[in-house]
């Protein structure tokens, strides 16, 4: 079978697996666009190249598959760097193909020509520039393969013209993927290590388990809870690590560090072992790292033995599959009934509980995003996917919304990508067609990404807005409010009519300025099939307007500022 370089990548990406990929043509690629019809592969026009690796990403995390973006050279790649490193930090698989100009070109300064490899190789798991059509099947089955295996991430392919067009008989590749140059480390036998942690656990008497993205990677989450239950130990869940364990559930504490739960970090500090479960010990997690966790040992699991005692050193290192050890730990531990700490920590959640209570009844209609969560919580039934952008109203999202299952909340943690909230709803909404996904975003980080409503609008899909509309770069201004004598220097954001600038793109809108307004807005959305915008107008500053609890910088976790009371609380 004689096929041209452009008709190996849709070869190739059918043979992958791949239903849909996120991009937009341009002239180094368009030749590889040219076959793509014939291949039947969904191919969703973005209107920026950031958008496509966005998507792509956001398809990734909630499918499970490899997400693919695909770009011209030049600006189009470069385009995609943001995108790229978003996915690196948080460990998403996706593929980016970029178009390049032609093999006699490289390095002359050609007409949209970058050394697009140069520029993401710190930001890739690997990075190929084909300079043979005979390479690319197997370029393309190889990238595919470091994007999911080990630990997820993306994986960059870049195409010349003369490539694209030239000829060759295609062979497919062989499904085995050897490596020469990937020295790729496996797990050693954890046997010893995890006898040791049995150990440790069964003599400590105030355990928390700190849950991370890596729970859900592993598909360990049935693992967890029945870990957590049998040693009757606590759960404080990472940013991305929520959904991993149910909140539900009597054991969940909540989301730890600078804006975490205050009985997740106050138990941290108390604990005398933390159980450290696929996740790496981030600055935001832990704070002053010299007074971390003072009083307790430390066992570490990861799939990633870089992560091990790479920022705190632990007593136990388990360098193993989260699933196994956790298995082989619910076989060694003994059940447990820790009654005086679940207690002690009982008390701390039903403070921190309380004043939630009195912050939602205070007797005002002024509108809070918390207020706002908690409502589209309560409609939803707990049960749709949300996925935000970066700031204030993701921290909000992130507590105010309880997350029962996994891979329902899609955020950029590690890079705290502002304007990844509306492209990435749009590869989770193609992702799941029929679930109802709500995309939580602030009025700073939409307009980075605002574009991409054409993009929603084009493809019709059902995805719900919800903006936090405070006029502000809203987390800036609170450090701006708390730290630096309320001196808002350009911060300050002059919006455009969010209602009419989505209804421009035939999107339905609502405006909602309090309660009643904001309730009856998210009832008549979730009743429209097709996308619609809600413009919550919050409280902009002050006790309402700001994250708690709040861990500034340089602080321990149990240092953190707490919400205030409000001044009028209803019965």
């Amino acid at each position: 079978m004689i096929l041209t370089g452009a008709q190996i990548v849709w070869e190739m990406l059918h043979r992958e697996g791949v239903e849909v990929v996120f991009g937009i043509p341009g002239g180094a690629i368009m030749h590889t666009y040219h076959p793509r019809s014939e291949y039947g592969i969904r191919h969703v026009l973005v209107r920026h190249e950031q958008g496509a690796a966005h998507a792509a990403d956001g398809y990734a995390r909630a499918s499970g598959k490899v997400g693919v973006a695909i770009s011209t050279s030049g600006p189009g790649a470069t385009n995609l760097v943001t995108g790229i490193a978003t996915a690196m930090m948080d460990s998403s698989p996706i593929v980016c193909i970029t178009g390049q100009v032609a093999s006699s070109l490289i390095g002359t300064d050609a007409f949209q020509e970058t050394d697009i490899t140069g520029i993401t190789l710190p930001i890739t798991k690997h990075n190929y520039l084909v300079t043979n059509v005979d390479d690319l099947a197997c370029v393309i089955h190889e990238a595919f393969y470091l994007a999911c295996h080990g630990r997820p991430g993306p994986v960059l392919i870049d195409l010349p013209k003369d490539v694209q067009q030239a000829q060759t008989e295609f062979i497919p590749p062989a499904s085995e993927v050897r490596l020469p140059g990937h020295a790729y480390i496996g797990l050693s036998d954890p046997t010893d290590a995890i006898t040791q942690a049995a150990d440790l656990i069964d003599s400590c008497a105030r355990p928390v388990i700190l849950a991370g993205h890596g729970v859900s990677m592993a598909g360990a989450e049935g693992v967890l809870r029945e870990f957590a239950e049998r040693t009757d130990s606590p759960v404080a869940v990472t940013l991305l690590g929520k959904g991993g364990f149910p909140a539900s559930h009597p054991l969940y504490l909540g989301m730890m560090g600078m804006h975490g739960d205050a009985q997740a970090n106050r138990a941290i500090q108390e604990a005398d072992l933390l159980i450290a479960l696929g996740m790496r010990f981030d600055d935001r997690v832990t704070g002053d790292l010299k007074r971390y966790a003072p009083h307790a040992h430390k066992i570490h699991v990861d799939f990633d033995a870089a992560e091990l005692n790479k920022l705190i050193a632990v007593d136990i290192a388990v360098h193993a599959d989260l699933q196994r050890a956790l298995s082989d730990l619910i076989s060694l531990v003994s059940k447990r009934d820790r009654k005086e700490w679940r207690t002690a920590v009982s008390v701390w959640r039903e403070e921190s509980r309380a004043i939630d209570v009195m912050n939602r009844h205070e007797k005002s209609a002024r509108l809070t995003m918390p207020h706002v969560i908690d409502a589209i919580w309560r409609a939803t039934g707990g049960r749709a996917i949300v996925v935000t952008d970066v700031g204030q109203h993701q921290m909000w999202a992130a507590q105010y919304y309880r997350f029962d299952y996994p891979n329902a909340f899609i955020t950029s943690g590690g890079l705290g990508t502002m304007g990844f909230g509306l492209p990435a709803a749009i590869g989770v909404q193609i992702a799941h067609p029929d679930a109802e996904v709500w995309a939580v975003v602030g009025d700073g980080g939409l307009q980075m990404t605002v574009q991409e409503l054409a993009t929603v609008a084009q493809e019709q899909l059902p995805i719900k807005l919800a903006l936090c509309d405070n006029g502000y770069l809203g987390m800036v201004r609170q450090w701006q409010e708390m730290f630096y004598d309320k001196n808002y220097e350009s911060t300050r954001l002059v919006n455009p009519d969010f209602v009419k600038l989505a209804e421009a793109y035939g999107i339905r809108a609502w405006r909602a300025a309090d309660r009643d307004q904001a309730q009856s807005a998210i009832d008549e959305a979730r009743e429209h099939h097709g996308p619609v915008l809600i413009d919550f107008q919050v409280v902009k500053e002050g006790e309402g307007g700001n994250v708690y609890p709040m861990v500034p910088s340089g602080a321990a976790l149990h240092e953190m500022i707490r919400r205030p009371l409000p001044t009028k609380v209803g019965n």
